[in-house]
């Protein structure tokens, strides 16, 4: 097929202990021969260390955060589009799709290509709502209760059992064993992401998580499946393996039909020793871990990209066997490229492929 020349843009540079999928968007993007574009970084913060990363991105660029509301963002959209040309823009925050969402016109107006779900399916796979998918049986999800305030997660937590899982309304979760450690996880995430909180059944089994890219239509465009082997003290995957699971994607393309998902999106799943499944979470943008869809040899970051320039998406057949395991390590940097990025809000790759 032929290469793709055109530049892409991609948010979430996060790479802390919990990352952002940015810099695995970003790193799925080289690593394939087919894509010849260049490739933009759109951070929140000065110090978000992907910025920094060498040989990753041609250029870097502060974005305002989303409380600064729409018009702003897309005013610093379009200076991005003057400085650097049209773009695809490939979103990985759950925060920050509602600005762009049904916006499609207006950023292309200012040279910006997306590939996004619309309203009422992004709405529809929100934690808080995510049950009323279990409607007709064939998408099963965990029991679970919407929570604004400690007496209510009393009485979720006499009713759906020990342990409990307490979700926030965006981010986070914790198995929690006891009221005590409820009442805590409650207090926690409602001071970071806001209520409602999500108290959800814990089901017993293996974590199973699909990454994939559906067409708007209720199709799947492409997909590959991980299973997790390591994980962290704060439920992320710190190392898995690609493999295949045709219940895992039965389950995906169900919840893609029901959805009429349009773009990338990624699907938690719990699996019994039985063999069933249980829908978990339904994230609206790729994971952390999507470089490992590269290396099974379904670049799907690639074929998001095709897509929201009308193109078709060309994706192999993906392949079981291929893992990842996370580092961490201390990158190297010149001072000037930090002043650069946290005074002017920007930074550019050097001739000699530097920072960023």
């Amino acid at each position: 097929m032929a290469a793709f020349t055109h530049t892409v843009a991609i948010t979430a540079l996060n790479a802390t202990d919990n990352p952002g999928p940015g810099v695995a968007v970003a790193r799925a993007l080289r690593a394939d021969p087919d894509f010849q574009g260049r490739i933009l970084g759109l951070a929140y913060d000065a110090f978000d260390p992907g910025l920094f990363t060498q040989g990753l991105f041609d250029a870097c660029y502060i974005l305002p955060y989303a409380t600064s509301g729409r018009q702003t963002t897309f005013d610093r959209l379009a200076y991005v589009a003057q400085q650097m040309g049209p773009f695809v823009l490939i979103p990985n925050l759950d925060l920050e799709l509602p600005a762009f969402i049904g916006q499609e016109a207006a950023l292309g107006a200012i040279g910006v290509s997306v590939l996004l779900p619309d309203k009422a399916a992004f709405d529809g796979r929100a934690k808080a709502v995510l049950h009323t998918l279990s409607a007709g049986g064939d998408i099963p999800v965990p029991r679970s209760r919407v929570v604004v305030e400690t007496d209510a997660l009393a009485d979720a937590f006499k009713e759906l059992g020990s342990p409990l899982v307490v979700k926030g309304a965006y981010y986070g979760a914790q198995v929690c064993h006891s009221l005590d450690e409820a009442i805590g996880a409650f207090h926690k995430l409602a001071s970071k992401w806001g209520l409602p909180i999500i108290a959800q059944e814990f089901v017993e089994g293996d974590e199973v998580v699909v990454c994939a890219v559906g067409d708007g239509r209720g199709g799947l465009v492409g997909a590959v499946t991980m299973k997790k082997l390591m994980i962290t003290d704060i439920g992320k995957g710190w190392a898995g393996v690609s493999v295949k699971d045709p219940g895992a994607l039965d389950l995906t393309r169900r919840i893609l039909r029901r959805l009429s998902w349009k773009g990338p999106l990624e699907v938690e799943l719990r699996k019994e020793a039985d063999d069933r499944f249980h829908l978990l979470e339904i994230n609206p943008r790729f994971p952390a871990w999507v470089d490992l869809c590269q290396a099974a040899g379904c670049n799907l970051p690639l074929g998001v990209a095709r897509m929201a320039m009308g193109q078709a998406p060309d994706l192999g057949p993906d392949v079981a066997g291929k893992a990842f395991v996370r580092i961490s390590i201390d990158q190297m940097i010149d001072i000037q490229d930090l002043a650069s990025i946290a005074t002017t809000g920007e930074i550019h790759a050097s001739p000699k492929g530097s920072a960023p």
